[in-house]
């Protein structure tokens, strides 16, 4: 998972690098809020869905033992030994997360690697599966509840469900930085109430303790070796929120996450599953729902409705989340420019993607209507997570490798307990795909193509222009002896290939006939950094009195402004002044090729995806009275 809104890390830096700005405990509660939402709602189903399996012909009390520890260790090995003590160590500039890791391995690498490229294509995909089902699962499951206070609420689960899934997607235009203030202290509410429900069936039942000995688990499998791939897939719905501590590192820093974690989120989760293991103990009736039936009756009521909060907020950390790595993967090359809404003045972090919204809420809604319980969601629940998982692993090997150097045979070492763990869920969620985890595994496959398509067919336009492409060399010099007209003003060009002369330059110059007075080839370069910053945001490059360029540079987790980036060039000598300057653009219209190296159903995604895209004059942030477009026609 990745974050809500929160503090971005230009306000906010880790302290893995520049030091986390803001108190500890501020950052600390702002974590608990944003970073745990999803791991925090997975004790309404996990329990209730491990144990199903094993109770078709009764349960006993090893059986409830056995569970209870798969689920402990399952807390502990993945989200405790590989996410928080080791993962949280390989951080770009304090950034964390899949893509960011993609990002930190190509840098080191120092050229584009395909296999690196469609891993993180992969992970991606995965977690956009990921971010459809999350606020599903999670809203419906605490809204099941309803029917333990009264069946009346039976035949209004769905419409509520649904009800409270599109106030959710509604509201994100507005920002939710008002919001956001709340979650961290509601979601400690929530996991206090969490242990307080458990605590006094543990008292009652301390033979439940006993589950911490891995022991236990051990013999479950040893004992049901037919049931016990099946029931590891659903002891996984335990750590799904896993990736949010990584990926959420640059929001908060390594150390309130980790504090957090081992003093207040770990204990709640193992106190409430241990207090839903003694009442199963008790009452083996009562796995219908055990998280609800922990509650007394009279409290019944407010802790559905708490868990119906817990559950939006960490719903909105999913749907805010797939708006940042929807930015990195724009920046990144993954996608084309999407429209960018800045909801906050005062962090850039907090921002609204409406097309991804809406095509989030569209799925999210389809979901619950298909599946229509938390139960047959869980079923599809799993695959692309572990998936990311197995992923992030792959990816930690390499970076291990590369970045820290480390021999190949160490770094094998060290992953290899943990490669035995993903692949182990792997293999588990993979027995769900006929009862529903065809459904993510499609939405990323579908997801997967689009990006691979985006990634290719970019690249062989990029091809394409630089060997029809004039050298810009060639062309100052073909324009000392020309000598064609001059106009006053700065005329400013924007290109992908400083070296060679942009194809709006060569319109202009064909079609008006016209040279400004002062030229300049603009390049905007995203880095395989979160952040860039101090003179390396800046290559000012003169070529004479008529030619400059200039080369901007941001990191993937930046918005490119390019008018406030060329305010700070004046001090390297670029007149610029907004309103004697026009910015060319070329804007191309893209044909089919049957030589193009793609077939011809992904020419027709790519042109698709192409006419989609926001335009440069929005995504750059230039004045709209400023801008000439030159058109021009290019066959993929």
């Amino acid at each position: 998972m990745a974050s809500a809104s929160s503090p971005t890390p230009a306000e906010t830096t880790p302290d893995t690098t520049h030091g986390a700005h803001g108190s500890f405990w501020t950052l600390l509660i702002g974590c608990i809020g944003v970073v745990y939402g999803d791991i925090g709602t997975s004790p309404l189903y996990a329990m209730r869905e491990s144990l199903h399996h094993v109770a078709q012909d009764g349960i006993d009390t090893g059986e409830v033992l056995g569970v209870i520890s798969l689920l402990i260790w399952a807390l502990i090995v993945v989200v405790t030994l590989k996410y928080v003590t080791l993962l949280m160590r390989a951080d770009n500039n304090g950034e964390g997360g899949l893509l960011s890791l993609m990002a930190l391995v190509r840098k080191a690498l120092g050229k584009p690697h395909s296999t690196i490229m469609l891993l993180g294509i992969v992970g991606a995909a995965m977690f956009y599966a990921d971010a459809m089902i999350t606020p599903a699962i999670s809203v419906l499951s605490a809204v099941e509840g309803l029917k333990l206070i009264t069946p009346v609420f039976e035949p209004y689960i769905i419409p509520i469900t649904l009800t409270i899934l599109v106030a959710l997607f509604l509201v994100q235009s507005h920002g939710t930085g008002s919001m956001a203030a709340w979650f961290g202290p509601l979601t400690i509410l929530w996991f206090s109430a969490m242990a307080a429900a458990a605590i006094p069936h543990i008292i009652e039942n301390p033979h439940v303790l006993t589950a911490v000995n891995p022991y236990y688990g051990f013999e479950f499998f040893v004992e049901h070796s037919g049931l016990s791939m099946v029931v590891l897939g659903s002891v996984f719905l335990a750590v799904t929120g896993a990736e949010a501590l990584y990926a959420d590192m640059g929001h908060f820093g390594r150390k309130p996450i980790q504090q957090a974690w081992f003093w207040f989120i770990l204990p709640a989760l193992l106190i409430n599953y241990l207090g839903q293991g003694a009442l199963i103990l008790k009452d083996p009736a009562a796995i219908q729902n055990p998280f609800f039936l922990m509650v007394p009756p009279w409290a019944l009521a407010p802790m559905v409705g708490l868990a119906t909060i817990a559950t939006v907020i960490a719903s909105q950390a999913v749907i805010t989340g797939a708006f940042s790595l929807t930015r990195q993967a724009i920046q990144l090359g993954l996608l084309p420019r999407l429209e960018i809404r800045h909801t906050s003045e005062s962090h850039s972090g907090q921002i609204y993607l409406p097309q991804i919204n809406f095509l989030m809420m569209i799925g999210v809604l389809v979901l619950v209507v298909l599946f229509k319980s938390s139960s047959a969601l869980a079923s599809a629940y799993g695959i692309a997570v572990t998936a990311d998982m197995v992923i992030s692993g792959i990816m930690a090997l390499v970076m291990m490798h590369v970045v820290w150097k480390w021999s190949l045979p160490k770094a094998f070492l060290v992953m290899m307990p943990f490669f035995v763990v993903d692949f182990s869920f792997f293999s588990a969620n993979i027995m769900k795909i006929w009862d529903g985890g065809y459904v993510p595994v499609a939405m990323a496959l579908g997801l997967i193509i689009v990006m691979w398509t985006w990634v290719k067919g970019t690249d062989i336009l990029m091809q394409k222009s630089a060997k029809d492409s004039v050298g810009l060399s060639d062309v100052i010099e073909m324009l000392k002896m020309s000598k064609p007209t001059r106009v006053a003003g700065t005329a400013i060009f924007l290109t992908n290939d400083p070296d060679n002369a942009p194809t709006a330059l060569m319109h202009n110059l064909k079609h008006n006939k016209v040279l400004h007075q002062h030229n300049v080839i603009l390049t905007v370069r995203t880095e395989q950094s979160p952040y860039v910053t101090g003179e390396q945001r800046i290559e000012w490059l003169p070529i004479d009195e008529d030619f400059s360029k200039i080369i901007l540079h941001f990191g993937y987790m930046e918005n490119p402004d390019i008018p406030a980036m060329l305010t700070k060039c004046r001090k390297h000598g670029l007149r610029f002044d907004i309103m004697s300057t026009s910015f060319f653009l070329g804007r191309r219209t893209i044909k089919q090729d049957a030589n193009s190296g793609l077939p011809l159903w992904q020419d027709n995604i790519y042109i698709m995806l192409s006419r989609n895209a926001t335009n440069a004059t929005d995504f750059f942030h230039i004045p709209i009275g400023r801008v000439v477009e030159m058109g021009t026609q290019m066959r993929l």
